[in-house]
Order: structure tokens, then C-alpha cells, then sequence
């Protein structure tokens, strides 16, 4: 599976990494929304892990603009953010996200995390 993580902390990024190769999967990157956004359409993933606090537009708004891309409509979009408030949830999926994980991130359970919300999101 090639999943795109779109992160700014450069520390989280290779833990993440570490975490997705561990695992089987090709991790693309992109440190800001911007980049994010044209890696999901020029690269095609087949899951996006998108940081909501990035140094341009915030994950929110680049999820919105990968949803409007044609090929991207369907593929899981998680969030991972360290403001996990009230309403903060309503926000992440109003924008077109599948879930969300709080950092830090587990490194020993975030893949079966990732499944079980892809899983809820098929038909």
C-alpha cells in the first residue's frame, strides 16, 4: 500500500515512516498541506495520513481540496493532530476525513488503527 504522510514535524515523519515500512507499505511525503495536496494528485496513494497543523493551509483545508480531485474522492484520509478538543472531531470528518489519531501516535498499534478505520469506511 502507498500511503502519503503529509507531516511537518520531522520527528513524527520518521517515526511514522519506520512504522509504514515495518509494516510492508511505501511511504510518500509532504511537510506542508500545499505539497500534500499535489502528491495526492500527481502520486495516486492509497491512503493519506494528514496532520491538521501544517505550515501553510492546515490539514483540514487540504483534505477539502484532495476531495475535490476526481481519482481521490474514495481513498481514506486519517488525521493526526494534538488538539483533539471538543468539536474538534466534528471538524476533522465534516472535512472529509475517515478518523483521526491523537499524538503522540502508538507506534505498536497505530497500523491496527489505520485498518479498523479503512475497515468502517467500505461499504
Amino acid at each position: 500500500m502507498r500511503v502519503l504522510v503529509v507531516e511537518d514535524n520531522p520527528v513524527n515523519m520518521k517515526l511514522i515512516t519506520l512504522v509504514l515500512k515495518k509494516h510492508g507499505h511505501e511511504p510518500l511525503f509532504a511537510t506542508c498541506g500545499e505539497e500534500g495536496v499535489e502528491k495526492a494528485a500527481s502520486e495516486h496513494p492509497d491512503i493519506i495520513l494528514m496532520d491538521i497543523l501544517l505550515p501553510d493551509i492546515d490539514g483540514l483545508e487540504a483534505t477539502r481540496r484532495i476531495r475535490n480531485i476526481g481519482t481521490m474522492k474514495d481513498t481514506p484520509i486519517i488525521a493526526i493532530t494534538s488538539y483533539a478538543m471538543a468539536g474538534d472531531r466534528e471538524k476533522i470528518l465534516e472535512a472529509g476525513c475517515n478518523g483521526y489519531f491523537e499524538k503522540p501516535i502508538n507506534p505498536l498499534t497505530i497500523m491496527d488503527e489505520i485498518e479498523k478505520i479503512i475497515q468502517r469506511g467500505r461499504p
